[in-house]
Formats: structure tokens, C-alpha cells, sequence
């Protein structure tokens, strides 16, 4: 796991940022803390920064050149099934000076050009520069693990794994309010799109390939292959789909255990990390695992059910037990390394895992990507509920004015389902885009815009917010099942939500992070199959816990569904509350900024702060993240 930049200048203007690229690499220390490199050749330069994973010799020290010197490769990521087609260049004839993964890719490119990244198994951004074509090839694999952001004006393009890297280039900072619009609703920005008019995202499988005078095409080289007919006629009985998922996952799960440094896997005690931990510890004599556990939050404590699988495949397990104040150290630390607001709160609660974590290992396998490719959400249920019909669901339906008025919150059961069925009801008479759009929010359109000033809703284009929105949500339709549901999860919230949020956290403490549900192999099954085989009336995920239930401890399957949560809204009523009345969300703050309805804000925080907070916090969060990012970044 490594950190790349890189610049490809246009004019004799672009070609003074190339003088940049070291505060670039700068940047990105933390991703890779072990060693650092630069390219330069006329208007081109790359960067890199290094986290040694594989061959860790100073031979595959990066940025890489081929024997010829015409090709040079900076690459993050890892290549899971290098070694397969190591073998087969070597039969070919090829030589290899490395035994790492970045120089086959090198010689895979040099042979066939793009076509060889539909042979790669593994998650990766990577750029190549050919000195003799004066091209640069830029790619990202297919489920968007790994990150990459450029911007192109007439003088340049450049790019790089994370925001703070590229604009070391000196690019403009000039918001982009749709991007803050759908911010305040979903609590990130979907790529392509950035914080910053300009600046984008290249998108999960895709590549981009720049020629001389700024001449550019982005092309996709990997789509998710669902066809609705072929997965409800799925051939396979359902036992058969079981034992095949469970020997995809098995491959998956061992191809991300070649390592030259320790390994390890978090549990969480939910059913996805005990899958990972059971299938690894068929691969090694003694897994390392880790849990993090909540002294002060029992209701969000679950080490009892990690303990249950640490103790059945007896790993060396590591349990980190916080307190609130554990938390609460780590806050700004974690707020200081988002370098885009993003508000997803459980990345508190990564970082930390993946902190402690990296005292003992490298590597850690993940079980994230489960829920978005079998159904393993709520709003799964419900959507499923809604398309079903039946009295069940237009009781719960008919009786939002009494949801409404009943207290809601995360931190209680019964909160959490009142919350619960107030979204339900709200999106029954929805159309489904409508509904998904709903469901995958924090706050409302209505809402997301009274908290703006009148001068950004007079500048914010309706237009281009609606095309975006309507790109995103292209797969769903009235008539489909979950599936098109999942295959928009896998397109909006998996990469700018769950991956982002694991790259980020594990990348700032230098911790590599595997998912092996992720694996393509696996993706592509999970699609084939029918909305039969994931979920039902009253079961979630339906083949994944059914496939592995032999392996797994019964207790996993009585116990209630929690993600990573922290105590945010006792944080805002406590320790944060000076904070947020007094700096970040202040009066004279939001009337200097001029992007917010000071009113609005007014309302939001007597809301937090009155008897009946319900979801407020959440929205709140949103409005922390930005005004901390505000400040670090933009004052």
C-alpha cells in the first residue's frame, strides 16, 4: 500500500508545478512511511510513497523503470494473483530483476497494453509513463478500494491518492456547492465529483490515458456483469450457490494472506468478519485478531461475539477496550486527516481499530463489501418489505404522524427502531429512486438547502445536481428487485462511503487494509444470483449466513445488527458542546463563512440540545466535519 502523484504539463506554464512534486509526496508520509521517490522527464513527473508489503528489498523501491527505460510505473495497491502471472511472462521468456507485484504489472502493460487490467485480482491506482509515445496511463480497479483524484486545466493534468496531495500542485480552491449539497445530504460527495469545481475522481474501473498537447480519453474497463433474467434463472440450486460462495471465498480470503510482513484480521463479532477469520485461519497456524470494545457504551459493545470466534479458531486476539475519553482523544485526530468533508461518524471508531492494530501488524483483512452485495442493510429489508406489499407494511406505513411524534436515537433499541419506521414510512409512497435517495440520506433535499445561505442557494445549479442524481440512481426502477438496489449501493455507497472511509482511517496510520468479499470472482457470483438467495421475509444476507453457518458460533445468528458507532450525541451535549456553540458552528462563524443560514444553524442546535434531539446529531456531524475541514484547508 503506497501514496502516488503525479503531473503531466501542457505549456512551459504547467511545467512549474512539476517542481511541486516532492511537497506532494510530502503529503501522502503517512501512507507511506517507508521510503519515498520521484520521475521527472520533460513535462512529466511522478511521485511515490511507500508502505513495504511485498518484497519489502529496496530492488522494488518505486518509481519503477523497465530495463529498457522507456516505461516508468508508480503504483498503490497490491496484486493478489501476481505470482500466477509472474509465471506465466517468466514461460514467456520474461526476466525479472524484483520479486514484487509492481514490476508485473509493468511487463504486463508493456505486452498487452490495457487489456492485461481485466487479468489483475487485486485493488490498486497506478499511473505509467511511456517517454517514447509521451503517454500517461492512469487506472483504478474495478470496485474503487483504491483512491485517485486529478484535475486538468489548459496547462496540466495532474493526480493523486488523497486531496492533500494534489493540491500541493497549487490547484484552486473553488467549491463545488452541488458537491456540498449532496454532502448535507449523505453525509460524503459521489465521485466523480470532489469539494472542489475541478477536481474529480477517476471511477472505479476505469482508466485514463494523456497524450501530448493535454489530449485525454477516459475509458471503462470493468462493469459489475448483472443480467436480471440470467439471475433469476440462476441454474445452480441453492446448496450449490452456498458451496460455491464459500470455496470463492476461500480463494479470496488466501490470495490476501501473501504478505512479507505480519498479518492480521479484525472481528467486529458480526457474521462478515467471523467469515474472514474462520476461512483464514485455514491458511495460517495462528491468526492475529482484533476487536475494539466500548467500556462506556455498553449497547454498542460487542466483544463478547468476537471472543466467541477468537476462542473456536483460538487466534491471538487482541481486544482494544476504550472509554469515552479513548474516543474523544482521537477525534481530532481523525478529523485532521480528512482533507474532504466526509461525515461518516464510524470512522472514528476505524481509525482507532486500525491505530491500535498497527502496533502489532501491516495487513489486516476486513469483512466490508458483505452487506452491499447480499443484502445486509435494513433499508435492504424494507425496500424489499415495500416491493412485497402487504398489510405489515402499510400498517407501519399508515402510522407515521405517531412516529413522528415519539422519541428516536441510535444509542437505545427501542429508538432505533422508532427511527426505523419513521424512514419506512416515509419512503412507502415514494418512487423507488426517490426512496433510495431517501433511505441513503441524513437529511432531506428541503433540509440540506434551508441550511444553506441565500447566496449559495441562489448560486447552486439545480440542473447539474439533478443529472448527477439521476446518473446515480439509473439502475433503479419500479419493477426490478434488490438486486438493482445492491448494484447502486456498489456504485454510490460502497466506494464513497465504506471503502473510502477504511482507506482513509487505515491509511493514517499506515495500515493496509484487505476486503476479501471484493474480490471480482466473488462480485460477479454475488450478481448472478437471485433476490431469492439473499434475502427473504425475515432473513438478511440470506446466503452468506446460511453457507457459513456450520463454521460460525449459533450465538452470531440471535444477536442484533450493529455497525461501528461512537457516542456523538453525548460528545455534543458534553465535551463538544464549547466547540460547537462557541467556535465551529458560532454565530459570528457561519455569518463570516456566508455559506450557511445562520437561522438554521440556530434551530439545529437548540434542537440538539432540547429534551428531544432524535436524529439531529447526525446532521450536526456534518456541519463539525465541514467547518474543522473549512479551516484547516480553506482559511
Amino acid at each position: 500500500m503506497c501514496g502516488i502523484s503525479g503531473i503531466y504539463a501542457f505549456t512551459e506554464e504547467g511545467r512549474k508545478a512539476i517542481g511541486r512534486l516532492p511537497q506532494t509526496t510530502d503529503a501522502l508520509q503517512q501512507r507511506g512511511p517507508d521510503s519515498q521517490g520521484h520521475f521527472t522527464h520533460g513535462n512529466v513527473g511522478l511521485g511515490h510513497r511507500r508502505l513495504s508489503i511485498i518484497d519489502v528489498s529496496d530492488v522494488a523501491c518505486q518509481p519503477m523503470v523497465d530495463e529498457a527505460e522507456r516505461y516508468t510505473i508508480v503504483f498503490n495497491g497490491e496484486i493478489f494473483n501476481f505470482q500466477e502471472l509472474r509465471s506465466q511472462l517468466v514461460a514467456q521468456g520474461y526476466t525479472f530483476f524484483s520479486q514484487s507485484d509492481t514490476e508485473v504489472l509493468l511487463k504486463l502493460y508493456i505486452q498487452q497494453g490495457p487489456e492485461f487490467l481485466k487479468k489483475l485480482n487485486g485493488f490498486f491506482a497506478f499511473a505509467i509513463y511511456d517517454k517514447e509515445e509521451e503517454t500517461l496511463f492512469v487506472a483504478r480497479d474495478r470496485m474503487g478500494v483504491k483512491p485517485l483524484l486529478m484535475f486538468q486545466d489548459e496547462d496540466k493534468l495532474v493526480f493523486a491518492s488523497e486531496m492533500k496531495s494534489i493540491l500541493e500542485f497549487g490547484i484552486p480552491r473553488k467549491l463545488d456547492y452541488v458537491s456540498l449539497y449532496e454532502y448535507l445530504q449523505l453525509n460524503y460527495i459521489p465521485a466523480p465529483a470532489s469539494i472542489f469545481k475541478g477536481v474529480k475522481k477517476l471511477m472505479p474501473g476505469h482508466y485514463l490515458r494523456v497524450g501530448k498537447k493535454g489530449k485525454t480519453e477516459i475509458k471503462r474497463w470493468y462493469k459489475i456483469p448483472y443480467d436480471e433474467k440470467k439471475a433469476k434463472n440462476n441454474p445452480l440450486s441453492y446448496e450449490a450457490q452456498q458451496k460455491k460462495l464459500v470455496d470463492l471465498m476461500d480463494g479470496a480470503v488466501q490470495r490476501r494472506m501473501i504478505a512479507d510482513v505480519p498479518l492480521g484480521a479484525f472481528l467486529s463479532g458480526g457474521i462478515d468478519s467471523s467469515v474472514i477469520v474462520a476461512l483464514a485461519s485455514r491458511h495460517t497456524q495462528q491468526l492475529n485478531t482484533f476487536s475494539i470494545g466500548y467500556k462506556d457504551e455498553p449497547f454498542f459493545d460487542e466483544t463478547k461475539y468476537a471472543k466467541l470466534v477468537a476462542d473456536k479458531y483460538k487466534t491471538n486476539h487482541t481486544v482494544f477496550s476504550l472509554t469515552n475519553n479513548d474516543l474523544y482523544e482521537h477525534l481530532f485526530r481523525a478529523l485532521d486527516y480528512i482533507d474532504e468533508p466526509f461525515a461518516d461518524s464510524s470512522a472514528l471508531a476505524v481509525n482507532i481499530l486500525s491505530h491500535h492494530t498497527r502496533q502489532k501488524v501491516t495487513v489486516a483483512l476486513s469483512g466490508d463489501g458483505a452487506d452491499e452485495l447480499f443484502a445486509g442493510y435494513n433499508k435492504h429489508m424494507a425496500e424489499y418489505k415495500v416491493r412485497q406489499g402487504g398489510f405489515v407494511a402499510e400498517t407501519v406505513a399508515a402510522l407515521l404522524p405517531v412516529w413522528e411524534m415519539m422519541p428516536k436515537s441510535r444509542n437505545s433499541s427501542l429508538g432505533n427502531r422508532i427511527r426505523q419506521f419513521q424512514r419506512f414510512a416515509e419512503g412507502m409512497n415514494l418512487s423507488a429512486k426517490d426512496r433510495y435517495w431517501r433511505w441513503a440520506s441524513f437529511a432531506t433535499e428541503d433540509d440540506a438547502k434551508s441550511m444553506l445561505s441565500g447566496k449559495v442557494k441562489r448560486v447552486l445549479s439545480k440542473d447539474v445536481y439533478k443529472k448527477r442524481r439521476q446518473k446515480i440512481l439509473s439502475h433503479l426502477s419500479q419493477k426490478g428487485d434488490i438486486n438493482e438496489v445492491l448494484l447502486t449501493d456498489m456504485n454510490l455507497v460502497l466506494p464513497n462511503d465504506m471503502l473510502t472511509k477504511v482507506d482513509l482511517m487505515s491509511m493514517a496510520n499506515s495500515l493496509e487494509v484487505r476486503t476479501p468479499f471484493l474480490d471480482y470472482k466473488v462480485v460477479n457470483f454475488a450478481f448472478s444470483l437471485p433476490q431469492s438467495s439473499k434475502i427473504d421475509g425475515s432473513m438478511k444476507k440470506k446466503i452468506v449466513q446460511d453457507a457459513f453457518r456450520g463454521m460460525l458460533p449459533p450465538e452470531l445468528y440471535k444477536r442484533p445488527k450493529h455497525g461501528f458507532e461512537v457516542p456523538l450525541l453525548k460528545w455534543f451535549q458534553n465535551e463538544l458542546k464549547p466547540m460547537i456553540m462557541d467556535d465551529l458552528l458560532s454565530d459570528a462563524f457561519i455569518e463570516s463563512q456566508g455559506i450557511f443560514n445562520v437561522k438554521e444553524i440556530q434551530r439545529l442546535k437548540a434542537q440538539l440540545f432540547s429534551s428531544n434531539p432524535g436524529d439531529i446529531h447526525a446532521r450536526i456531524w456534518a456541519l463539525v466535519v465541514f467547518q474543522h475541514w473549512w479551516k484547516k484547508w480553506m482559511m
